[in-house]
């Protein structure tokens, strides 16, 4: 059964994923039951309900909207999230990204649709053409259920989760949740039987996942201090919202996900956190899709790896420093280099309860533009240009990549590998050194197979990079 395509929903294939209670199509539909009027997961435990009886909405919000509730067996609030709004209008889906990023916060609807290049009413009517509601609407949509969330898998008192879950009092968070979800923040945690002590959640994914790939390539650049790796598990340190914290996430199989452990220095709405976690591990891939994608061509069919995920960082500045530091060196060189960076220019911060081995925070732009630098055994040009991006950030300019062309040094292979461990998915590397030779050694198994082009792979180019450096054909390390 292949991913579901774009609107309109077949409510057949779904009547079928639900029968199936198919994993993999978690979190790209939802099933809302007439007669009790819930919505719940494919995944449902629950018996699933008679063709006549059942209506399929592609988003939670959108059965939300028209007064169903969410499932308490299945909790819908817990599904993956979309891999991407498809097909919707660019500043829309910008719009989408923020909001669910945690970046809109104690701005007005003018403000935010200004850094957006846009008018506050160009916006409203994007969002009422496209979901029916206003920009806060929807906002306050997402935190509701992320208080919902921690109200059933944590027993922190309500004002707490009100915090954060990003509403400034807990009277917002009982009218958000009563609008949203039919009840109040008391009545939702009521029966969940929440046993976890602090800020534990599972983060779910739609399986396959390739776990031991994503856990090799970051345990391959894992910067001591900063980030910790396990046969099951990865950690680092972050900093949020001008808060510093840490995360552990346990990878949980037979559960598809992970189950997340946070440590913050003090309270602060944690939605930016859990985006970024969820970047991080890749979790609202749709892999069916990708690998529908890159089977056509031959080359990447017979090499596929199931579930290969796209390793993040945790901010823009991090994915420019390792891509500078990792030019023209070996994986473990350009680690190398990062960890002197971190223990030069970082700063200590042992998070009580996390593991021993967190202790530093990757340094701020601020602290690397001021540092001289000579530290770093490097090209003088290789060092200026990572101080170049440093003063660049430190001053506000733009964190895309593509917004560093005018960096001296930053060259199309150094903003190409920062945007792919940004989590953009559509960035096939082809001039890095393994890429090539691992496409030089698939042609010569493959001779009459057609050259491996960005077309080819679109819109799926940095898993067919992935895919092509995980192939044990390329065994050069190559960041």
């Amino acid at each position: 059964m292949s991913a579901i395509p774009s609107l309109p929903l077949d409510p057949e294939l779904c009547r079928r994923a639900c029968a199936a209670r198919d994993p993999r199509f978690d979190g790209l539909f939802f099933t809302a039951v007439k007669t009790t009027g819930i919505f719940c997961r494919p995944i449902c435990p629950a018996r699933p309900p008679r063709a006549g009886n059942a209506r399929y909405f592609r988003t939670a919000l959108a059965a939300a909207r028209v007064g169903f509730r969410p499932c308490r067996r299945c909790r819908p609030e817990a599904a993956p999230g979309s891999p991407a709004w498809c097909g919707v209008q660019t500043t829309l889906s910008r719009a989408l990204r923020m909001i669910d990023a945690g970046e809109w916060r104690d701005q007005s609807a003018a403000e935010f649709a200004a850094r957006l290049g846009v008018g506050d009413r160009y916006l409203r009517a994007l969002f009422r053409r496209h979901l029916g509601i206003s920009p806060l609407a929807y906002a306050n949509f997402r935190r509701a259920l992320l208080a919902y969330r921690l109200l059933r898998e944590t027993t922190l008192p309500v004002p707490e989760v009100a915090l954060l879950a990003g509403f400034g009092s807990a009277r917002r968070c009982t009218v958000a949740c009563t609008r949203a979800l039919g009840a109040g923040p008391r009545q939702l945690r009521s029966g969940s039987g929440a046993a976890a002590d602090g800020l534990k959640l599972l983060l779910h994914y739609r399986p396959p996942y390739h776990w031991a790939g994503i856990r090799d390539f970051l345990a391959a650049r894992a910067v001591a201090g900063l980030e910790w790796v396990t046969a099951t598990s990865y950690g680092r340190t972050f900093r949020v919202a001008g808060v510093r914290g840490a995360f552990v996430a346990e990878h949980c199989a037979r559960r598809h996900g992970f189950a997340v452990r946070l440590w913050l220095e003090r309270p602060v709405p944690i939605d930016a956190a859990v985006a970024r976690i969820r970047a991080i591990l890749d979790l609202d891939a749709d892999p069916s899709a990708v690998a529908e994608r890159l089977g056509r061509h031959p080359l990447l069919a017979g090499i596929a790896a199931p579930g290969l995920r796209l390793p993040g960082v945790w901010d823009p500045f991090e994915a420019g420093a390792r891509a500078v530091l990792g030019q023209q060196v070996s994986v473990a060189a350009g680690r190398g280099l990062v960890e002197e960076l971190v223990a030069r220019c970082g700063t200590a911060w042992r998070p009580q309860g996390a593991p021993g081995k967190l202790a530093r925070l990757f340094p701020e732009p601020a602290a690397v533009a001021r540092a001289d630098l000579a530290f770093l055994r490097l090209p003088d040009r290789r060092r200026a240009a990572l101080r170049g991006l440093a003063r660049h950030l430190a001053a506000g300019g733009g964190d895309d990549p593509e917004n560093w062309h005018g960096i001296p040094g930053i060259g199309p292979w150094t903003r190409d590998y920062a945007a792919m461990r940004l989590g953009r998915p559509d960035v096939l590397l082809a001039s890095d050194l393994g890429v090539r030779r691992a496409l030089q050694a698939l042609r010569r198994r493959f001779p009459l197979a057609p050259p491996l082009t960005a077309g080819d792979c679109r819109p799926w180019g940095s898993y067919a990079t992935l895919q092509l450096w995980h192939w044990p054909a390329s065994a050069e390390e190559t960041n």
